[in-house]
């Protein structure tokens, strides 16, 4: 299969790039920056700009893993119109693209975030999407325009709605697994806001890139919510952190975010059917991302 992996230079997308190439798979990147190997074709360049995406996206190609997007919360508020060009914008080009080249199948990353808050009910694929933040609208509307190519175009389009990935290979990242296990190489600590018991869900990196490979098979369009199925609050992640590294790490209270939701539990019952289940509960993931960070078993 040849297949092009937008995004494939980054944390979740390197390990896509390493799945699909291990089982045989012709991939090209797209990003932002360049791959990093010689034996992998990387077009480096904006997928707002179309002459990047026909560039990238060769007649002959299979199918699309799109994964390049702005995930910032923040700097989606910041910059709503901007997101908008790579989320939405960058996500039109694709799939026109594929409608000309006949492209059969495109997996995009998609977030539980497209549903809003719905207190400490589990997220599933039925829930009206209702999403609070310029982030989880943009992927809403990717999801919507791949409905349509679908059923328009008869191409197989799969959103995976991921939680929180974390694992091997993100020390680049600013998220909360990441801070924590900097905080534990250097003795330092953290921020958790509020009283800590906001409930979430962390899913590991290979986990996901192995559902990525396999929604690569799917025959239909689909939806699915990508994710440990367990959540944990962030008082709890902070102790597992804690054992896994055998640091006390430090945690400094401050106050919430304004409109942070006070749970994410997704039901991950609709991935199980397909024949995808996550391998690492959140403690095993710990214990291998501390490892990839080059710390010692705690």
């Amino acid at each position: 299969m040849r297949v092009l992996v937008t995004g494939g230079s980054g944390f979740i997308g390197r390990h896509v790039v390493a799945r699909l190439r291990a089982r045989g798979d012709e991939v090209t990147v797209a990003d932002l920056r360049p791959f990093g190997d010689p034996l992998v074709r990387c077009v480096v360049g904006d997928l707002r700009e179309r002459a990047v995406v026909d560039e990238a996206l060769e007649v002959g190609t299979d199918a699309v893993v799109h994964l390049a997007a702005v995930t910032s919360v923040l700097q989606s508020v910041k910059d709503p119109h901007g997101v908008f060009l790579t989320n939405v914008v960058a996500t039109e080009h694709l799939l026109e693209r594929c409608r000309e080249v006949g492209v059969g199948n495109f997996v995009l990353a998609s977030t539980n975030a497209v549903a809003g808050d719905v207190g400490r009910s589990r997220i599933d694929e039925s829930l009206v999407l209702r999403p609070l933040t310029p982030y989880g609208a943009t992927k809403a509307a990717a999801e919507m325009l791949m409905s349509a190519y679908a059923a328009s175009y008869g191409i197989v389009t799969v959103a995976l709605r991921l939680t929180n990935v974390y694992g091997i290979g993100m020390q680049e990242k600013d998220s909360v697994v990441a801070r924590l296990m900097r905080a534990a190489l250097a003795g330092g600590g953290i921020e958790v806001y509020g009283d800590g018991e906001q409930l979430r869900d962390y899913v590991f990196v290979t986990d996901v890139a192995e559902a990525f490979e396999r929604a690569l098979g799917f025959a239909r369009p689909e939806v699915l919510t990508i994710g440990a199925g367990r959540s944990v609050s962030m008082n709890e992640l902070h102790e597992l952190a804690c054992d896994v590294t055998g640091v006390a790490i430090g945690k400094v209270h401050v106050p919430a975010k304004p409109g942070e939701m006070p749970a994410v539990i997704v039901d991950v019952a609709r991935a199980s059917a397909s024949g995808w289940s996550p391998r690492h509960g959140v403690r095993a993931g710990l214990a291998k991302t501390w490892g990839d960070f080059g710390g010692s078993a705690g």
